[in-house]
């Protein structure tokens, strides 16, 4: 992203050192940055007087006494109070908060959905399509999973969620986020994760756009821990960016909507609220490459469990059960020896929500389609297709690369329930409970048989 590729009339920190098209690397580090020279005090967070006239104001995103508190100090041209005025209640009927158990809907299952498809105009907001949800939004714990569905720009209309953090994998088209704290744009194979409570405008690069998103109600994410694993492979940190300060100081009418609580609140403005000049913190948003996680697995026999390949985790209070993780499934090296090797049969007591990013998913040969779904939820029991366990378990297991290929899977430790609009009026496959009916005994009661 070059100084010119912004949005009219939004100024940028300057490109320097350790930054990268306007971004800075490294997951959770304490950034700094100024899109005007100066406009960051030093050696002190409120001095009586900022420069240029700016506010100090700080984001908490934790507790106070959280231990590390994560917050960042943002030096804006006007305090938020001046982009909150009076709040009027709006309906966005397609987005829907935990807990959410709608009548007539029956959410134990076995269910796969094609991708559902955007009709007319819609915007980040109107096109946000929930499928599932979990856990208490009351109680900040659980999670919910949407597709978005967007064809229009965002134009002096602003959104933030009170609520939640965001994940956002994108599957189709690029979109950008211009945030308080910086620009990031995203395209298919990235991802972006939005912080609660930060301001931020939708924009369509390259449209339609579709994707999904986990929308993260409880502690933020993190990554995991490697444990015996060590110190690298996984998602390295400073493969995630942070964007550099950019502002805009434009006096035009505008809408922010409030995500509160699982409602919806708007309010008018005179001005645009993406006005901080300079930050630092080590609250903000980034983005990823999925394309630079490093898988790890079997290099002997045996099939290690998902896990090992969790991106990014939001922790409970339960100590090893996550909230949410955030699983990816790529392109990697299959090498184990008198081992079935695609992931097997199984019940959980996390709930499993897959998307299709791009590719073949290699337990799914048929009906998986990039930019479907499929949910199994907590203690269903799930597998392989017939195609699948038949392929590899005749397979020749020599060296096997897995190419063109990209899944992920949210996982939480909560049940989830199906909308109005995922049992309803998304692209239900009815059909996908059938793909286990051709599985066939094989047991004869013969000793050494196999």
């Amino acid at each position: 992203m070059t100084r010119h590729d912004l949005p009219q009339g939004m100024v940028r920190a300057p490109d320097r050192a350790g930054t990268t098209e306007g971004y800075m690397p490294g997951f959770g580090n304490d950034f700094e940055t100024e899109a005007l020279p100066g406009a960051l005090p030093q050696g002190m967070n409120s001095p009586q007087k900022c420069n240029y006239g700016l506010y100090g104001e700080q984001l908490s995103g934790t507790a106070f006494t959280a231990h590390p508190p994560e917050r960042t100090w943002t030096y804006r041209i006007r305090p938020s109070v001046k982009h909150s005025a009076r709040y009027e209640r709006i309906d966005l009927p397609y987005w829907k908060t935990a807990p959410h158990v709608p009548e007539g809907v029956t959410s134990l299952g076995q269910y796969r959905w094609d991708p559902v498809q955007a009709e007319g105009d819609l915007t980040w907001l109107t096109g946000m399509r929930t499928m599932t949800t979990a856990g208490d939004v009351n109680t900040q714990v659980g999670m919910a999973s949407h597709v978005y569905l967007v064809t229009k720009s965002m134009v002096d209309e602003y959104f933030y969620s009170a609520d939640s953090e965001l994940l956002v994998v994108p599957q189709q088209g690029r979109l950008r986020f211009a945030t308080e704290l910086g620009v990031i744009d995203v395209a298919p194979q990235e991802i972006a994760i939005l912080p609660r409570g930060l301001v931020y405008r939708v924009e369509v690069l390259d449209g339609p756009c579709r994707g999904f998103v986990c929308e993260n109600y409880g502690q933020k994410f993190e990554l995991p821990a490697r444990g015996p694993i060590g110190a690298n492979a996984l998602a390295n940190p400073r493969d995630f960016k942070a964007p550099v300060a950019a502002f805009e100081d434009r006096e035009v009418a505008s809408t922010l909507t409030i995500k509160w609580c699982g409602q919806f609140h708007e309010t008018k403005i005179a001005q645009s609220p993406l006005d901080v000049v300079a930050w630092h913190g080590n609250y903000a948003p980034y983005k990823y490459d999925l394309k630079t996680y490093c898988p790890v697995g079997a290099i002997l026999f045996d099939h290690p469990d998902p896990s090992i390949f969790t991106v990014l985790t939001a922790p409970s209070g339960v100590p090893g059960t996550a909230n949410i993780d955030f699983v990816l499934f790529r392109d990697r090296w299959m090498v184990a020896e008198n081992t079935f090797r695609p992931p097997w049969y199984h019940k959980n007591i996390m709930s499993e929500l897959m998307g299709n990013i791009h590719g073949q998913y290699d337990a799914k040969l048929t009906g998986f389609v990039p930019g479907g779904m499929s949910l199994h939820n907590m203690m269903l029991p799930h597998g392989p297709d017939r195609d699948a366990f038949e392929g590899a378990s005749n397979s020749n297991l020599g060296p096997h690369k897995l190419e063109n290929t990209m899944s992920f899977m949210f996982e939480t430790r909560f049940p989830q329930h199906l909308t109005e609009f995922a049992g309803k009026k998304a692209p239900l496959q009815d059909d996908y409970i059938d793909c286990w009916d051709s599985l066939e005994k094989k047991f004869d009661g013969t000793p050494g048989t196999k």
